[in-house]
């Protein structure tokens, strides 16, 4: 398909970050832009599953929020547990007071993927595929344009470029951006596996409700659990048989001890994984579980790095202004399911700040970059608070039960414990750890 020679904005990537980009322009009444994407078709797997109360405030404002909440489960709670029993629950119904959406919403990244395409759609917007960028120059012309080439030999000029365009950014290389981990030494875990899976039989318990995001901690590692029950059965299924039994998200850190996880871990890796840290009620080992269930059908399965790592910076010039949203600014570990937010929240705030930039250099062509660098330093900011978030979010979960010493027969994740279980008996601590997670404080 032909692109168009010259844009105003060319958005980069269709993911989450780019989808919702293209719709904060069009509610800000910026129309000239184009979107592509180097894939022919979006991912059909879940990866991503929730989004925070400040992600649907930020949604809701630009009109995009309507299809979300008609196709997610609301969350009730986290809670945290060992692998027979409760230690911890923080109910996010403590946020009624602090936005219209207190609830996080718990559904698939492809179907939150397929809401926003429709959206554009009714808009009139459409996404260009397949065209990877493959080099980008400043105009030899106009020194506020940037000409972005493309695999196939075309080009398009552009004044405003925004790279949503993933961890391995091209976006982000051909601008000369930096991208590393700001604290290097504290990492932890730094892989991690999940997967969609279905059991046979059906696993029973308060564990198995929709609502829950819950969090199995284990010496030196910790085990999700997120039932979806039949909802996303049609979107979540790979190749074309129905499926009948609900399903359930599991993730879990893989230990260095235990080598280098497949690249798509098999159903036998993932069983072996649950029996390993899962909660009693979903093994197959009937010492744990008095009513043993399997693995019937792996949907889809994954490995990643859990390393972090950021942007030296997230705008600068090569012509057009460039920007980087998303994993093309920021990745971090998924604790927490902060990264999708950020990412939204990057788009949909840089969207506004674009269309005033444009609006005011239409009045004045030598205005400076003032409003569009105290943007990026902002986000930069706000994004190594995210980062420093779920840093400390997984060595918490990192814990030992090993003892410290014969002479002190106890250890830092039974001490994390019994203070979750005495704090959690407060309201106000299990408001503030909502708090924390709905991005409410840090949007």
């Amino acid at each position: 398909m032909s692109l168009p020679e010259n844009t105003t904005v060319l958005i980069v990537g269709a993911g989450p970050a780019g989808l919702t980009a293209a719709l904060s322009l069009t509610h800000h009444r910026c129309h000239d832009f184009v979107i592509v994407d180097a894939v022919v078709e979006g991912h059909n797997s879940s990866r991503a599953i929730v989004i925070y109360s400040a992600t649907v405030e930020a949604l809701a404002s630009i009109n995009a929020a309507d299809g979300i909440l008609s196709q997610a489960i609301k969350g009730k709670s986290l809670r945290i547990t060992s692998r027979s029993s409760q230690i911890f629950e923080a109910k996010f119904d403590f946020l009624k007071n602090h936005s219209a959406y207190p609830d996080p919403l718990y559904i698939p990244q492809n179907v939150t993927e397929l809401m926003l395409v429709q959206k554009l759609q009714s808009l009139g917007v459409q996404i260009q595929r397949p065209h990877r960028v493959v080099g980008m120059k400043q105009n030899e012309h106009d020194s506020h344009i940037t000409d972005v080439s493309f695999e196939d030999g075309q080009v398009i000029k552009a004044r405003y470029i925004i790279g949503a365009d993933g961890a391995r950014s091209i976006i982000r290389t051909n601008a000369g951006i930096g991208f590393s981990d700001p604290d290097p030494a504290n990492v932890m875990l730094d892989r991690m596996i999940f997967a969609d899976v279905t059991f046979e039989p059906e696993p029973v318990g308060p564990l198995t409700l929709e609502g829950h995001l819950n969090g199995t901690v284990f010496s030196g590692n910790f085990f999700m659990l997120t039932p979806f029950g039949n909802r996303f059965n049609a979107e979540l299924t790979q190749d074309g048989k129905p499926i009948t039994k609900s399903i359930f998200r599991v993730g879990c850190a893989s230990p260095s001890k235990n080598g280098e996880p497949p690249h798509a871990p098999p159903k036998e890796y993932i069983q072996d994984m649950i029996d390993a840290y899962g909660p009693a009620c979903i093994t197959s080992d009937p010492s744990l579980n008095p009513t043993p269930v399997k693995v019937d059908q792996l949907l889809w399965s994954t490995r990643f790095k859990t390393h972090s790592a950021i942007a030296d910076r997230t705008f600068t010039r090569l012509g057009a202004a460039i920007f980087l949203i998303g994993d093309a600014a920021h990745t971090h570990s998924p604790a927490g399911g902060q990264g999708m937010n950020l990412a939204m929240r990057d788009a949909i705030f840089l969207a506004d700040v674009i269309t005033k930039h444009i609006q005011v250099s239409a009045e004045n062509p030598d205005v400076d970059d003032t409003i569009l660098q105290e943007f990026a330093d902002a986000r930069h900011a706000r994004a190594l608070e995210i980062i420093d978030f779920t840093k400390r979010l997984l060595k918490i979960a990192s814990f030992s039960y090993d003892a410290y010493a014969w002479w002190m027969p106890c250890s830092a994740a039974s001490i994390r414990d019994l203070i979750l279980r005495i704090l959690g008996r407060f309201d106000f601590v299990q408001s503030k750890v909502a708090w924390g997670l709905s991005g409410l404080g840090r949007r």
